[in-house]
C-alpha cells in the first residue's frame, strides 16, 4: 500500500489497514524506526478489561495513613 505525505506531515491510513488493525478515529497509534530504517506502525490499543489481574493484591494491605507515615520518615520500600 502506498500513502502520499502532506505538506503537514500528515498521512491517511488506508481503510483496508484501518480495519484489518482495528483501528477507529481517535485511536493512538505509536511509531517505532527499527535499526535497518524501517518504520513499524503499532496500535495502542488495550482494553482496560485486559488489564485485569495484571498487578495481584498486596498480602497485606496497609492504610493511607500508614502509606503516608511510610513516605514523611523516608522508609517507604524498605
Amino acid at each position: 500500500m502506498i500513502a502520499t505525505l502532506t505538506a503537514k506531515g500528515q498521512v491517511t491510513l488506508p481503510k483496508s489497514i484501518r480495519q484489518q488493525l482495528g483501528l477507529n478515529a481517535g485511536d493512538k497509534v505509536d511509531f517505532v524506526l527499527l535499526e535497518n530504517g524501517v518504520l513499524q506502525l503499532v496500535p495502542l490499543k488495550q482494553s482496560p478489561r485486559k488489564l485485569k489481574g495484571i498487578i495481584s493484591k498486596p498480602s497485606n494491605p496497609v492504610s493511607i495513613e500508614e502509606m503516608n507515615r511510610s513516605i514523611a520518615s523516608g522508609t517507604a520500600g524498605s
